[in-house]
């Protein structure tokens, strides 16, 4: 039978987030059942509640960076028992057959994954709903194995900013001997920082903030650059081999372009509009600089991610909030004001 659940969802694009009661499905043979505990807030909660990208389906409730307890599982699930901890991401299906499933980037299916809300289900169409509620029901392929060590609220953001910043640090080979430039402190900025360090890289931060030298330090990095400092910008052209830029509003390339070595790479992770103002063909052609994006990451890097973190000690900056402060929690977000993420205890729906 179908589990009646609660939690908070969006309405409109224009009214605050407010309790709300739905179904999840009935569990299927391969699924799980998972008490949530922690779920992070993303910058991508706000987007879609607010219907910014023109996707969204109301009632919506956010939510892809999910930590909680295996309550039940379905009868061929055989790598999950009841009462471990376990995570769920952003994406919660794919259609497993197509060639970027099959090399283990489900975030890449050609048929579309299926996201974690605000989606279809692939099997009977229902709308996926996310985790600022108090149960999920999720195929066992699509659930992470939290290993020892990790703090579970901590870990809560691993799951969408920690994958978006590992993904392509890993693609791209980053480690000893690189010469590593992060674009932006914020949620994803910052673990970008944590784990180029931890690969070996020699990191620097671009910042148009002045004073977060000591920050940045303290997160890994070894140098800071002031991007709006034409001669600070000099003094470092022709130098990085990768650059990950998290920032996720238009800006203008064409200055970090200019810092990278001849085969350097700028990987975008956190814009998604048109690139503006255009970048100049020759701040690629003069040096064979590649310009790409990363989409968070597939299953299996996820989890090396998360064994890594737990090997290394790593995990997010968080500040934890009740789930009765979500709408305080997203004032804030616009206005840069969290270091560096949201975690919901989700013990509090208790309380509403």
């Amino acid at each position: 039978m179908a589990l009646s659940i609660h939690g908070y969802a969006a309405h409109s694009a224009t009214t605050p987030l407010t309790p709300h009661t739905f179904e999840r499905r009935d569990p299927r043979a391969d699924d799980i059942v998972i008490d949530i505990l922690y779920c992070g807030v993303c910058h991508s909660d706000i987007h879609s509640a607010r219907n910014e990208w023109g996707n969204a389906r109301y009632p919506l409730v956010p939510g892809h960076e999910i930590i909680g307890k295996v309550v039940s599982v379905g009868e061929k699930v055989t790598a999950f028992t009841p009462g471990q901890m376990v995570g769920v991401g952003c994406i919660v299906d794919s259609c497993r057959h197509c060639d970027a499933c099959q090399e283990g980037l489900e975030q890449y299916c050609k048929e579309s994954p299926t996201f974690t809300y605000n989606s279809s289900d692939r099997h009977d169409g229902r709308t996926t709903y996310g985790g600022y509620s108090e149960r999920i029901v999720t195929s066992d392929k699509f659930v992470l194995r939290m290993p020892e060590g990790l703090d579970p609220a901590s870990a809560a953001p691993l799951l969408c900013a920690g994958i978006t910043t590992w993904s392509p640090l890993r693609h791209w080979k980053i480690g000893k001997g690189h010469k590593v430039a992060v674009v932006g402190l914020g949620g994803l900025g910052h673990m970008g920082l944590k784990f180029a360090k931890a690969l070996g890289a020699d990191v620097t931060l671009f910042t148009r903030s002045p004073g977060k030298e000591q920050e940045a330090r303290r997160l890994g990095a070894d140098h800071v650059v002031l991007s709006t400092d034409a001669s600070q910008m000099e003094a470092v052209a022709g130098r990085f081999d990768f650059i990950l830029d998290t920032v996720p509003h238009q800006h203008d390339l064409n200055p970090y372009l200019a810092t990278l070595k001849l085969n350097g790479v700028h990987v975008l992770v956190g814009l998604v509009e048109p690139v503006n103002p255009p970048v100049h063909a020759g701040s690629l052609i003069f040096g064979r600089h590649s310009l790409a994006g990363s989409l968070i990451g597939g299953m299996a890097e996820t989890q090396e991610m998360l064994d890594f973190c737990a090997a290394q000690g790593i995990s997010a900056d968080v500040e934890m909030i009740a789930m009765q402060d979500i709408n305080t929690a997203y004032g804030r977000m616009l206005n840069s004001d969290v270091r560096y993420r949201f975690v919901i205890d989700m013990a509090s729906l208790k309380n509403t």
